[in-house]
């Protein structure tokens, strides 16, 4: 990539206790989660990031951009307070 900089979707990984999570992975999702991990590090100046500490920012940020899911959730908690 030489000196491009790429724009991902996740920034630096905040410093905080880790959780241990279980989960079956494919291998796939594992190589891509190790390589986004790679990427990251090197945009940030830092070493790899732990691949699984990826997952919940990641999940995070998807849930916070998916329009559908706030438009739905937005309709619940209508709902919910006009009863």
């Amino acid at each position: 990539m030489g000196d491009d900089i790429v724009k991902l979707k996740l920034g630096p990984l905040p410093d905080d206790k880790p959780v241990k999570v279980t989960l079956d992975l494919p291998a796939s999702l594992h190589r891509d989660l190790a390589a986004y991990a790679e990427i990251l590090g090197r945009e940030a100046g830092q070493s790899p990031a732990d691949p699984v500490r990826l997952i919940v920012p990641m999940l995070e940020r998807f849930i916070a951009t998916d329009r559908g899911f706030a438009k739905a959730r937005r309709q619940t908690t209508q709902t919910q307070n006009s009863q």
